[in-house]
Formats: structure tokens, sequence, C-alpha cells
């Protein structure tokens, strides 16, 4: 096996047939249309994006990815939208002023350590404008969703070739505290080998979630169960979150 990620132009040339669009999508469409200006922080392929400029908005977009090869993908469909390479901390966030900034697709659950975390916040709120707002999604650790990654839950995807991928997960030994560390195995006819994605998630509840926010001078103003607005319960598969400067 070897290890891989999305850096990996195989295997970013994927991602949005691996995760079509959706009712999160629709959700944070929404959210975009309404804004003047708008940073997409872990933007992906740029699909939110994009999709935005071809709804009509004429306003600031920007999208911020650590992955270059997902940029490729980016850059490639939509030229009319500002896309940077990098993280929170690429740039000095103290000119900007977003009227949204989203982390969409579980982004949000890729900053591990806590320093990582207070930093990322920080820099949102710099980002944002007095009456701007930030909003993104992690998977409640009430609900355990990482039960359900295992190996004999095999997907199958077809690229932009027409050639089939068979896709599946698998969680590396148990569960730490917050923290969940799994695989993501890519097998078809493109790779000679399956291909591996190791990734680390980390979980935090409402409270912890909260916590972070206020430390970093944010505030939530809504928290939400699923894409269609319903109450957080412990039930929930999702805790998205709406905050505003503190």
């Amino acid at each position: 096996m070897v290890d891989h990620s999305y850096a990996d132009l195989s295997l970013a040339a994927l991602y949005d047939n691996l995760n079509p669009w959706g009712p999160g999508d629709d959700f944070y469409l929404d959210l975009v249309m309404s804004a003047g200006s708008v940073l997409d922080v872990g933007c992906g392929t740029g699909r939110l994006l994009r999709e935005a400029r071809a709804a009509g908005h004429g306003g600031s977009l920007m999208g911020l990815e650590p992955a270059a090869a997902m940029l490729v993908q980016a850059r490639r469909a939509e030229p009319a939208v500002e896309w940077v390479l990098g993280d929170l901390r690429t740039r000095h966030w103290d000119t900007e002023d977003f009227d949204l900034v989203v982390m969409t697709g579980h982004a949000f659950q890729e900053l591990l350590g806590d320093e990582e975390l207070r930093a990322a916040l920080t820099a949102v709120r710099t980002a944002l404008s007095a009456t701007g707002h930030f909003v993104f999604e992690t998977r409640n650790p009430a609900a355990r969703a990482w039960e359900g990654w295992t190996p004999d839950r095999v997907r199958q995807v077809t690229g932009r070739d027409g050639v089939a991928v068979r896709v599946w997960h698998e969680v590396e030994g148990v569960p730490s505290g917050e923290r969940v560390t799994f695989t993501e195995t890519y097998d078809g006819a493109p790779w000679p080998q399956p291909q591996v994605c190791r990734s680390t998630l980390r979980f935090l509840g409402k409270d912890a979630l909260s916590a972070f926010l206020a430390d970093a001078g944010l505030e939530v103003v809504e928290q939400y169960g699923d894409w269609a607005c319903g109450p957080l319960s412990p039930g929930s598969p999702e805790i998205i979150t709406v905050a505003r400067r503190a």
C-alpha cells in the first residue's frame, strides 16, 4: 500500500464524484449568495464558489486551499474567483473584510491541535467584517459516525475518464479521545496498486466548540443538527455552527 492524499492529481480529480452535491451544499450556497464578500477556507475543488459565480454572484469570492492539486481543479473550472494556495496562516487578514467565512466538507475537523485551532479561529475573526458571520460544520461526536467507516462498505465511483474506482474506509485502532485516525483506500485501473489516504479528524462537542470560539473572540449565533436547520440533539449527525464577532 502507498500513502497518498488529495495532493495527488488523480485523487483530486475524483473528489467531486466521490462527494456529489447535496443538502449541505445547498445550505452553504444560499449563504454565499446573500453575502457580498466570501472566504471559503479549505475550498477543495472550489465547487461552492464556482456554483455561486454561475448563479450570478458578482462580489468578491476567495477560495483558500492547502492542496495544490485541488486548486488545479478549481482554477481550470472557474478563473473568475481568487484561488489562494495555503491555509489561514498564509496571509495577514487584518486588511480583509469578509461578510462570510465558511469551512465546508468537515474541513474544520482537520484542525487537530489546540494551538492550531485557536490560531485559525483568531484569523477567521480578523478576516470577518463587523457584521460578518463564520459558518462551519463538524460531525457530532455523540453520533459516532466513525463506527460506520468499515472496509465492508465499499463505494464505486466513476472518474471523468469513465473508469470505475472502488473506495472504502477503515478506522485505525481505537479512537483516542477526540481524535479518530482512518484510511481511505482507492482501488482501480488507474493505479498499479491501491492508493491509501491516511487522515485524522477531531470530533469536538457543542460545549468545546463554544469555548474555543469564545477564546478567539467569537460567539455562537445559531447551531443546527442537520442541513434542514433542525435543532441540535444528542443524536444529530452534525453540529452546524453560525458564529460572529463577540
